[in-house]
C-alpha cells in the first residue's frame, strides 16, 4: 500500500491565480482541474478535496476520470494517486453537519464510477480528514457511520421478502474508509497519541495516518509554540508507533509563510529536516502558483522521494516551559494588534470561492472577547503594514530559553530571518519591546526595501481611512514575498 507523501491542498494562501482559472477566485470546474494539475503537472501523489465551508463538486472522480483519460488510466486513482476527502466536524461545524453525511454517501457512487473506468474493485477515494479533532470518539462515529448507515443498509429490505438495497442499486463499496484525524489547537496536538491508540482499539489496523497543523497553532499560540506543539505531538506518535506495532504515517501541514511552516521550493530539503519523522507534507496554493513550474515539479519531486525517520528528541518540560512565558506574551501583543488586523482582513482579496468561517481563535472561541480572522488572512494583515507575525512574543524569552529553541528548532534562525526582510522597523505599529529583542539576538537581516516602501504605503492608507486602494497595495507587497498569507 502505498502511502502518499506529497498532498497538494486548496489553502489560498496564493497571490497569483493558476493559468488555468477563470476567475481570480478558484472554485467548481477550476478545482477539478487544478487536482489533474497537481497530479499530471507537479507529480503530486495526493489531492485534498476540501468540503469544509465551501461549495464542493461531489462528482469531481467522474469528471476527473471523463474528462482526462488518457491520463487516469496510467496513473491509477486510489493505487498511484490519490484523492482525499476533508469533511466539517459536526461536532463543532453545526451548520455543515449534513454536508458530512452527503459526502459520505458519495464514496460508494465514486467506487461505481472508478470500477466502470478501471474493471477491477480499487477504490478511488478511501480516506477523510476530520478537522479540530478533539476525542477518538469524533473519528470514530465517522468510522462506524459509514460502516453500519452507509454500507450497512445495503442488507436491509424493504419489507419482508422484498428486495434488499444491493439488490435494487448494487453493492455499496468500499467496506470501510480511513478516517484522519486533524489535530489543531494545544490540547489535542499534545493528546493525540492518546485519542489515536483510543481510536485504533479493537479496530485491525495496519496503519494510522494522522495530521497535524502547522497554521492554526501559530495563529493561536505563536510560531515558536507551533513548532514546538508539533515536534511534541510526532515524538509521541512516534513511541506510541513502537509500542503499538501500528505504523503512524504523520501528516504536517505546512504553507509558504515562515510563520506558517515556511515550505516554498527552495525550503524543501530544511523543512523536511526540521520534521524527519513527517510522512507527508502540504503543498498549498503559493507553493503552487507563485513560483515558477518547473521549480515546483523539482521540489514536489524532492518531497515524493525523501525517506521519513525517526524525530528530533524533544525535552518536552523545557519546551512547554517555553511554550507557556511565550504564548502568554504573544497573546497579549495581538489583542492589541486586533482592531488593525481585523480592519486590514477586510481588504484582502480573496482567492477561494468559499463560505468565510473564522478559524480556532473563534468558532465561537475568543480571547477576551477577541476574534480574529483565519489564518492566511491574519498572516497577510501583519505583513502588509511591515510586521512579520514571526516576532510576536520573542521579548518574553531570555537568552536560555533562545538557547534552547535553537537547539529543538533547528530552523530557528533562518525562519526568523526569511520573515525579518520584511520587517518595516520604522512602523509604528510595532512594538518597540520587539525591535529591542530582535537587537540582541544575533540575526543579521537586510529589509526588502521595495516591500517597506509598500507596506508603510498600507500603513498610511490605513491612518488617511482611505481603503479603496488596499487591496492593490496588499497583492503588490504579497507579490514580493510570494505569498499572500
Amino acid at each position: 500500500m502505498k502511502i502518499p507523501k506529497c498532498m497538494s491542498t486548496q489553502h489560498p494562501d496564493n497571490v497569483n491565480p493558476p493559468f488555468f482559472a477563470r476567475d481570480t477566485e478558484l472554485g467548481g470546474e477550476d478545482e477539478v482541474q487544478e487536482a489533474y494539475y497537481a497530479f499530471s503537472n507537479l507529480g503530486c501523489d495526493e489531492q485534498m478535496w476540501d468540503y469544509e465551508g465551501k461549495e464542493v463538486d461531489a462528482f469531481v472522480v467522474k469528471k476527473l476520470l471523463n474528462k482526462y483519460e488518457s491520463f487516469f488510466k496510467q496513473q491509477r486513482l486510489g493505487k498511484d494517486i490519490f484523492l482525499t476527502l476533508r469533511v466539517p466536524n459536526p461536532t463543532v461545524e453545526r451548520t455543515e453537519a449534513k454536508v458530512l453525511l452527503e459526502t459520505l454517501e458519495s464514496i460508494p457512487r465514486s467506487y461505481d464510477v472508478a470500477k466502470l473506468f478501471y474493471g477491477d474493485d480499487i477504490p478511488p477515494i478511501f480516506e477523510v480528514i476530520l478537522p479540530m479533532t478533539a476525542s477518538y470518539k469524533c473519528v470514530d462515529r465517522i468510522y462506524q457511520y459509514y460502516r453500519e448507515f452507509v454500507v450497512g443498509k445495503q442488507t436491509r429490505p424493504f419489507r419482508n421478502g422484498d428486495l434488499t438495497i444491493a439488490e435494487w442499486i448494487g453493492e455499496f463499496k468500499p467496506a470501510r474508509i480511513n478516517v484522519i484525524p486533524l489535530f489543531e489547537d494545544m490540547a489535542h496536538m499534545l493528546a493525540a497519541a492518546d485519542i489515536v491508540g483510543d481510536y485504533l482499539r479493537g479496530k485491525e489496523m495496519k496503519y494510522q495516518r494522522v495530521f497535524l497543523a502547522r497554521s492554526d497553532p501559530a495563529m493561536n499560540y505563536g510560531m515558536i509554540s507551533a513548532v514546538l506543539l508539533n515536534k511534541i505531538a510526532l515524538q509521541r506518535l512516534y513511541k506510541f508507533s513502537n509500542s503499538s506495532g501500528v505504523r503512524i504515517y504523520p501528516i504536517v501541514g505546512v504553507g509558504s509563510a515562515p510563520f506558517r511552516g515556511n515550505l516554498r521550493p527552495s525550503t524543501v530539503d530544511r523543512v523536511s529536516a526540521e520534521y524527519p519523522s513527517a510522512h507527508t507534507f502540504t503543498v498549498q496554493s503559493a507553493f503552487k502558483y507563485d513560483n515558477p513550474p518547473n521549480v515546483v515539479e523539482q521540489a514536489v519531486k524532492r518531497l515524493s522521494t525523501r525517506e521519513s525517520g525517526a524525530p528530533h528528541e524533544v525535552d518536552e518540560g523545557r519546551a512547554l516551559e517555553i511554550i507557556d512565558k511565550y504564548c502568554r506574551e504573544y497573546k497579549r501583543q495581538i489583542i492589541g494588534l486586533a482592531p488593525v488586523i481585523n480592519r486590514i482582513a477586510r481588504h484582502i482579496p480573496s482567492r477561494r470561492k468559499r463560505k468565510l468561517h473564522i478559524g480556532l481563535f473563534g468558532y465561537a472561541r475568543n480571547i477576551e472577547g477577541v476574534s480574529l480572522p483565519r489564518a492566511i488572512g491574519f498572516t497577510a494583515s501583519l505583513y502588509s503594514i511591515g510586521l512579520p507575525p514571526e516576532i510576536l512574543g520573542l521579548n518574553a524569552l531570555d537568552d536560555d530559553d533562545l538557547k534552547y529553541i535553537r537547539t529543538a528548532y533547528t530552523n530557528f534562525d533562518i525562519d526568523l530571518k526569511d520573515a525579518l526582510q520584511y520587517l518595516d522597523v520604522n512602523c509604528n505599529l510595532v512594538p518597540k519591546s520587539l525591535l529591542k529583542r530582535i537587537d540582541t539576538m544575533g540575526i543579521s537581516f537586510k529589509p526588502d526595501s521595495s516591500h517597506v516602501t509598500v507596506t508603510s504605503r498600507i500603513v498610511s492608507l490605513l491612518q488617511e481611512n482611505r481603503t479603496e486602494d488596499l487591496p492593490e497595495h496588499i497583492l503588490q507587497a504579497a507579490n514580493i514575498r510570494r505569498f499572500l498569507g
